[in-house]
Parts: structure tokens; sequence; C-alpha cells
């Protein structure tokens, strides 16, 4: 009992140790879990939304729309477990200058089922349910009236429309005919608000992409029931696979479920169909050639009959007129003798003409009568009409025959998952990148965290030395006394652990989803422990600290209690190197030379305090180099790299009317036509080395940039053109401006997405076009880029990627007009005037009918943030700030305690409390001004790997760190050490030098 009260008395007595130790655990839990958890409670209240609202796995779509025998292929498909079939259109309407929207049919089978918010869902034809970004751009609200306008070619499947099958509604019996693409009412009634599960933004927070990304993207959509809906051809199909709910949809288990199916549906299901589709199409198409030679052949038989009916009657009058003339001549030729009865019998018989006569008899009877040859006129006019559009008919219908087969391109598929959802893929990347960086730092937390357990519970075992030795010779053993200081460490772990796990699981994670909640939407989510990950937390900080406490005590209990019960001797006096240089040892002062043999005469504090103070002065310069870092961004990319004032996209419609428009307005200094297609460039691991790194895979959706073959030159004034190449620990070298050029060798790809996928120069890479197209392209080099995904090609070398026959997957992939010239759709421009007046240019362009899209650089670089970035930034700072703060403190104290008695002397021989204060401060200001010289520089360094842990789509973080951060986080180490001189300054003043100068003995 006596040796429980004392342990206790011992503890009670090392208070200030205890906090130490429980406020390091406290930080590092709260590091190492919270994050994570932010993160984790993010990823499971989107991923408990998207299965609550049927978000797809698969979504299909189709270049000539898909048929009900598309859908019961797909339903044969193993691993799915339900397909919805989809219809959609494209409408504008009139909200301070056009807009488009899509109207997007409500499925019937739970798929992608929007979330109400507000009102009630659609049920009858002509209402709807809109997004709340329509409602803010608007005005509108609940109860509005609005008109929309269908777009003509809304869609991929307009070309396709007269000429496609309808199959039997069960999606079995399929039937040639005439499917019909869908049609929504256009007198609309909006009854409710909804988030659309596709797009969690927040309308009314950031968005942290504003970087332009799509030419074919409409502003709203539209929720409609399908009363109204009209259409037997299908935009899209979303299917859900089977187990797949079950995984998060975060994981990379769901990927590999969803994998199995999308590679079944590209194995067979993908080829087979779109060989039938464009079969049906041809077949339909031959069918209506049929139908047409038939119908025309109809026509022309009643034409022809008609004529002949009408030449009978012609022919009828004339005989008429003939035998009336032959009839007269024979009865005034009759004899003179003849009685009345064989005149009269001679006059009612017509005589007998030969054909000759009744033919010449015929014309001149014909010739003689304007009437009769006028209506012989009319006839034969008609007959040589007919027999004309006959013959014109036909050889149409030769031709239709004849070009059939290339007027209807190749059937396309595209199968995609979750990935290619902007909101889910934007929601993912910014979650990944925090997750890395708690996945990082909680490292540098429990090497502190063990230094300076090291170093606390070294001077407790140290201190209780005597009492040690007398305990192991009353007989306990060795083991019951460390006891004394393990249990001490292991509850100051407990405690700190456990208020580390409330930080961890509830403080951190809400402040992080405050922040999130201002760029996404998540309905339902909530703060969750997670037993496992928090008791794992907790242990690795433990162990941590327990080893230290284990190693303390071997080191004194090693030695016999006899020499444990002595003093332990003091260490032996030795020369530093400063003392043999002579000409400035002469020139220090008596304190200054004790304050330097204090200094490097004790390694261990020295190494300690020093390492300490460095660890946590680099944490402060790393999290200060990523907002650093994040608050270049947009001014690099946009005004560094980008050249240019002025982006301008149209429709490849309206191109021409674009270029006219901007020429017209006379701001333009200089410009470049160019070809903007959203696209996507792949790697697909192979372990040879052409994809950059071996065995690399991924998909990154790009900008590609098509640029015309006479003005490649001219690309480098409009983008920086500088060549980067891989560097050690995820740095880049950064080569010299305008030594990269664009030619018909390969593609330039952008430094944001060769970083992520790993893709260098000379790797081969697989483009994906506008059109969906895909080749196998060389990367000539990799261009800086920081924002945005651009790859950049020549028109020659676009051209023989995706006009060649034996492209990958393309082949007889193209029709006759695809290889036509490119329309330059596109254009990039500098402009005259200041930023304000740029920004209003291009705002002012957007309302023109022949603008889809303006861009205005000086507007991009002045906006663009990522707030959740900056958030965790603040966080980092904070607990960085926060762990110096306590290392700084701890060491103080243990500083003073394994020194009192020099204190104590100093105090005998007439020291004033001002002059300890200084004597001992000094010490541990230039111990912390070492820590500081050291950390500054390591904390570059670890900020320069963010790069490999922070690989974002579409971002690359090009580390940088202004010379205010290293005075920010110098000021701010220097200004805790102050902070601990106030805590300490009063110990010291309370040393007794009589109680402190008495012998052990």
């Amino acid at each position: 009992m006596a040796f429980v009260k004392d342990m206790l008395r011992m503890w009670a007595h090392s208070w200030k140790r205890f906090i130490s130790i429980a406020m390091i655990t406290l930080l590092g839990v709260a590091v190492l879990t919270g994050i994570y958890a932010g993160c984790r409670d993010a990823f499971r209240s989107t991923d408990r939304f998207f299965d609550a609202q049927g978000l797809h796995d698969v979504q299909v779509l189709s270049t000539a729309g898909l048929s009900n025998g598309d859908i019961a292929a797909l339903r044969k498909v193993n691993g799915v477990a339900k397909v919805q079939a989809e219809r959609s259109q494209e409408v504008t309407f009139d909200l301070d200058g056009r807009k488009s929207a899509t109207m997007q049919e409500i499925g019937t089978d739970g798929i992608d089922q929007p979330y109400l918010q507000e009102g009630r869902m659609p049920k009858k034809a002509g209402e709807i349910a809109v997004t709340r970004k329509f409602i803010r751009d608007s005005g509108k609200r609940i109860g509005s009236r609005l008109t929309v306008i269908p777009e003509s070619a809304s869609s991929d499947t307009s070309d396709t429309n007269d000429t496609n099958d309808t199959n039997g509604a069960d999606g079995t019996n399929e039937t040639n005919g005439t499917d019909e693409a869908p049609s929504f009412p256009t007198k609309l009634t909006i009854v409710g608000v909804v988030l659309d599960p596709q797009n969690l933004s927040n309308p009314d927070g950031y968005s942290a992409m504003t970087s332009f990304r799509s030419t074919a993207a409409t502003d709203y959509t539209f929720f409609a029931p399908s009363d109204g809906v009209t259409g037997t051809l299908y935009t899209s199909a979303t299917l859900l696979v089977k187990g797949a709910a079950a995984e998060s949809t975060f994981d990379e288990s769901y990927e590999n479920t969803v994998k199995q199916v999308t590679d079944r549906i590209d194995g067979t299901v993908k080829t087979d169909r779109q060989k039938a589709r464009r079969q049906e199409l041809l077949d339909a198409g031959n069918k209506k050639i049929v139908d047409a030679r038939a119908e025309a052949d109809k026509k022309f038989a009643d034409a022809q009959s008609q004529i002949d009916a009408n030449r009978q009657q012609f022919n009828q009058q004339v005989d008429q007129i003939v035998s009336m003339q032959a009839g007269a001549a024979a009865a005034g030729a009759a004899t003179n003798g003849a009685n009345a009865g064989a005149a009269a019998a001679a006059g009612a018989t017509t005589p007998q003409l030969d054909e000759t006569t009744r033919e010449t008899m015929r014309e001149t009877i014909i010739a003689a009568s304007p009437e009769l040859t006028q209506a012989k006129q009319q006839l034969d006019q008609a007959q040589s009409q007919l027999d004309e559009q006959k013959a014109s008919a036909e050889q149409t219908l030769k031709t239709k025959e004849s070009e059939l087969k290339t007027s209807i391109p190749q059937v396309r598929w595209y199968v995609q998952d979750r990935q290619s959802l902007g909101g889910f893929s934007a929601l993912k990347s910014d979650l990944d990148s925090i997750q890395s960086l708690g996945n990082a730092f909680p490292i540098v937390f429990l090497v502190v965290a063990v230094m300076m357990s090291l170093t606390a519970m070294a001077r407790m075992v140290e201190e209780d030395r005597s009492l040690i030795g007398t305990y192991v010779g009353l007989g306990y053993g060795r083991l019951a006394v460390a006891s004394r200081y393990l249990l001490f460490a292991l509850l100051a772990c407990l405690i700190g652990g456990g208020l580390g796990l409330l930080v961890g699981f509830l403080g951190i994670p809400a402040f992080l989803l405050v922040v999130l909640e201002g760029m996404y939407v998540m309905p339902g989510v909530r703060l969750e422990y997670d037993w496992l990950y928090g008791s794992l937390g907790i242990a690795l900080f433990v162990v941590g600290v327990l080893a230290a406490t284990i190693y303390a005590c071997v080191q004194e209990m090693r030695m016999t209690p006899a020499a444990l019960m002595r003093p332990k001797a003091p260490r032996a006096g030795s020369r530093i190197l400063l003392e043999r240089i002579r000409p400035v040892w002469n020139r220090i002062g008596f304190l200054g030379k004790v304050t330097a043999r204090n200094i490097f005469r004790f390694k261990s504090r020295l190494i300690m305090t020093v390492g300490g103070v460095a660890g946590c002065t680099a944490l402060i310069v790393c999290g200060l180099a990523i907002n650093d870092t994040v608050a270049d961004l947009g001014i690099k990319q946009y005004r560094d790299i980008y050249q240019y004032d002025l982006m301008v996209v149209s429709d490849d419609s309206d191109a021409s009317a674009m270029r006219t428009k901007v020429a017209s307005d006379g701001r333009v200094t200089s410009s470049l036509d160019v070809r903007i297609e959203s696209g996507d460039l792949t790697v697909a691991g192979s372990g040879d080395g052409d994809s950059g790194k071996a065995g690399s895979s991924g998909s990154e959706s790009i900008q590609l940039v098509a640029v015309p073959e006479k003005h490649l030159s001219d690309l480098g004034e409009m983008v920086t053109l500088q060549p980067v190449s891989s560097g050690m620990l995820g740095t880049s070298g950064v080569g010299k401006t305008g030594s990269l050029k664009l030619d018909d060798d390969g593609v330039i790809v952008a430094q944001s997405a060769a970083s992520a996928l790993g893709v260098k120069a000379g790797s081969k890479v697989r483009l994906t076009n506008g059109d969906g197209v895909q080749a196998t392209a060389k990367v000539s080099a990799v261009n800086r880029n920081l924002i945005g995904s651009d790859v950049y090609v020549s028109e020659t070398y676009y051209a023989k990627l995706f006009d060649s026959k034996d492209a990958k997957n393309t082949k007889n992939s193209k029709s006759s007009e695809d290889s036509e010239a490119l329309t330059w759709n596109a254009m990039l421009a500098k402009l005259s005037g200041s930023d304000t007046s740029q920004t209003d240019y291009a705002e002012s362009l957007e309302e023109d009918s022949s603008v889809m899209k303006a861009v205005s650089c000086a507007h991009m670089a002045d906006s663009f943030k990522f707030d959740l970035m900056g958030a965790v930034v603040a966080l980092i700072v904070a607990l960085a700030g926060g762990l110096a703060l306590v290392v700084l403190f701890t060491l103080a104290n243990t500083n003073v305690s394994e020194r009192v008695r020099e204190m104590a002397t100093l105090k005998v021989l007439g020291f004033f409390d001002r002059e300890v204060h200084h004597y001992v401060n000094r010490e541990m200001m230039i111990l912390t001004v070492m820590g500081v010289i050291l950390g500054l520089p390591l904390g570059r360094l670890v900020g320069g790997m963010l790069t490999m842990a922070l690989n974002m789509p579409s971002l690359y973080f090009e580390v940088e760190v202004k010379p205010l951060s290293y005075v920010i986080a110098a000021v701010a180490t220097m200004a805790f050490a102050l902070l601990v001189q106030l805590f300490v300054n009063p110990v010291l003043d309370r040393i007794d030098p009589i109680s402190s100068l008495k012998s052990v003995e």
C-alpha cells in the first residue's frame, strides 16, 4: 500500500510532465484521426445518399440512341441488377440571354432519383422540378411558369430518328419500323426544387473548379415525369450492379465490382449491339427505299392508268368520227337502181376499212381539228413527263441504295462509370487530397511525441534514481518499480488519447464538414466514431511513448541498487569545438562561455530540443507552403502560362459568326483560331515503359486543342511552352521558355495530367476526341501547366490520329463528312484594355447567340480559390503551433528540473532572479533559433513532397514558399518560446537554494 501511495504522490509531483505527454498525445491522435474522420464521414454520408437515390453505377450512351433491344441486351449481362432506360431532350429558353437546359425524364426504376429539397415532385405533364442553381440564377420560385424551345439536333440521335427501328415493349420482340426521338412538353410549371445526385456542387457556395471544361454541357437540368413524354428512342441507359451498393463507392473494391460489369459490356454486348444497331438502321433505310419504290410504282401506275384511260377515250372519239365519215361516204356511193330498203341497209352498215386507211383518216381528222390536236399533244406531254419522273425516281432510289452504307456511320457505345460524373470526381479528388495530408502529417507528430516522451520520462526516472535503488534493494522487482513510470506514461497517453479522439472525431470533422458543405450539398451527413481506427490511433502513441519509457527505465535499472542509491556522477568536463577557435572564444564573456558549454556538452538535450523545434517549425512551414502554393495557382496559370487574355468557344455551326463578332468589336490585338474538344487521356498499365511508369494506369478528362498547321509557331505566343521533366520525390524540372515547339510527331500534354498519370515524353497514350473516337498517340513533350489538362495537337497529327483507318477501335467508324477539314470552333485572343474591361467584355460575349463560352484569364486569375485546402492549412498550422508550444514547454521544464542545483548555486552566488531567468532562457532561445534554422529548410523539403501527396486531377501543385511564410514560421516559433518563458520564470523563482543544495546522502 505504501508503494502505491508513494507512486501516486510521485505522479502528483510530476503533473507537468503528465500534462505534456497527454497534450502531445492529444494533438497527435487528433491529427491522426481528425482529418481521416472528417473525410470518412463525408465519404459515408455521400455513399448513403447515392445508394438512397440510386445513383447509377454504369451509364451507356450511343451515337444512334438506344432501342428496346439494346435495353434487353443490357439486362442479360451477368452482374447487372437493374437497367433503366432514360429519355432526355435539350431545350433553350430566355434568361438574360440564351440559356440551355436538359429535360430529364424521372426514371420509374429507382435509378438517378432527384432528391427533393422543397415543394413536391412533378407528377403531371408540364410539371418540372428544377435545381437550386436555377432558382438562384433565374429568380423564379415554385409555381412559376416557363416556356422552352426544343433545340434542333438536340441529341446525337437527331440524324437517325427517321431510320431507326422499334422493338416490342418488352424488349424481346424486335420489329422494324420508325423510332421517335424523345419529346417533352414546352409549357412548364415549377413544382419542386431538387438536388441532382449526379452533381452535388453547392450553388450557394464556391466551386473550386472554375476553369472551362466542356463545350457541350447545358446550363441547367429540369426533371419531368413520364407523363407527357413521347418517343420510343432512349438517350441513355443507367445500370445498377449487383453487390455494388454493399461497397463504399469511393473504395477500390467498388471500382473492381463495377469494372467487371463494364468489361463484360465492352467485351461482347457493346460490339454485338453496335453491329446489330447499325444493321437495324441499314435495314430500316433499305425498307424505306423499298417502301418508297413501291409507293412510287403505285403512283406511277395510277398516273399511267389515268393517261391510258384518257388516251383510250381520245381514241374512241377519233374512231367514232372516222366511222361516221366512212359511213357517209359509203351512203353517197350507193347505186341508182337500188330500192329504198337496200339503200337503208347500206346506210346502216359501216364499211370495212383496212388499218392503214383508218390510221390515215385518224391523222387527217386530228390535224383538221385544233381541239383534237391540242388534246393529243397534252396526252403525249403527260406520258413524256411521267416517263421522265419514273426514270428520275428510279435513279434517285438507286443512288440512295448505293449511298446508304456510307451515309449511316458506325454506331458507337460509350460505357461510363461514376468517375465520368464531374460532380462525383470533383468531390472524390478533393476528399482524397485532404485525406492524403491526414496520412502524412501524423508521422511528424508521432516522432515528436516519442522524442518528448523519451526526454520527459528519462528525466523523471533519473530524478527517482535513489528511490529506485532503495525499492530494488528492499526486494521489489524491477518490473514492479518500472510499472510506476509505465503506468504514469500509459495513463497520460490514455487520457490525452481519449481527449484526442473527442477532438479527432467531433471537433475537426465538424470543422471540415462546415467547409465541405460550403462547396457540396451532402444530405444526411453525421459524425461517426470508428472504434478500430480510434483504438489503433491511441495504441500507436501508447506503444511509442511506452517504448521510450521502457528505454529510459532500462538505462537506469541495469545498474546495481548500491550504484542507484548514490548520486549520479557529473559528466566529465570536455572542451567543445568553439573553444578551439581561440580568436572567437577569447572574445566571449564568462556567461557566454558557460552557455556555449551547456548547449554543446549535453548532446541529448541539444538533439531533443533542436529536433523538436525543427519538426514543429517544419510543420508550420509546410502548412504555409500549401497556402502559398494554392494562392499562386491562378496567377501562375492565367497570367504566366496562358499569355492570351480571352478564350471564346462556339458551336461548329456558329464558328464563323463568332469570329466575325469578335473581329468586329475591335478589342483584339492578336488571335489564334483553334479547335477545342472535351476528351479523355488514358494510360493502360503495360509494364513496358511505353506508358510513363511501368504498370501505370488511369484516365484523365482533358481539353484537346488542335492548332492549324500554318499557325503552329503562333501557339507559343498564346501559351508559354516550357518542357518539364520528373525529378526526385515528386519534384519536377522546368526547361527554358520557348524551347518547346508543337510539331506533327506527337502531342504536348499538360503537366497536371502527366503527373497524375505518370506520363512523360516518349510515352504512348490513348486519346479520345470530342466525337468519342479513340486513337493511340505519342507524347512528344510535357508542358508546364498547373490548372486544367490541356493536350495540344497539330492539325496534321489530329487527322492522322482520328481519320486513319487503322486508328485503334475506330476502323470504319468515320463517315465521309468526318474526314473534311477541321472546324475552328474556338479563338485564343489578346485584348486591349484593363483587366476589368476584359472581364466585362467576356461577359458581354456570352450573351451573343453565336458564343457558347467566353473565358477571361484576368477574371480566372483573380477568382480562382481552393477554400477546402485553405481550411485544412489553417487547421494544420494551428495544430503545429500547439505542438510547438507543448514541445517547448516540456523541454523548458525538463531543462529546469535537471539543473535545480545549478540554479540554486547561482542564487547563492548572488544572482538576481532576472539574471537567473536570462541565464536559463538564453540557452533555450539559442536552441530554439537553431531548431528554427534547421526547420525552415526542412519544412521546404517536406513541402516539396506535397506534389506526390496532393495528386489531384487537373491540378498540379508547383510548391512555392514565400519569404513571408518563412518569417511567419520563425516568428511564431520564437513567440511560443517567449510564451513558455512566462511559465518557466515563476518556477525558477520558487527554487529554494537551501533545500536544493542539500546532499542526497
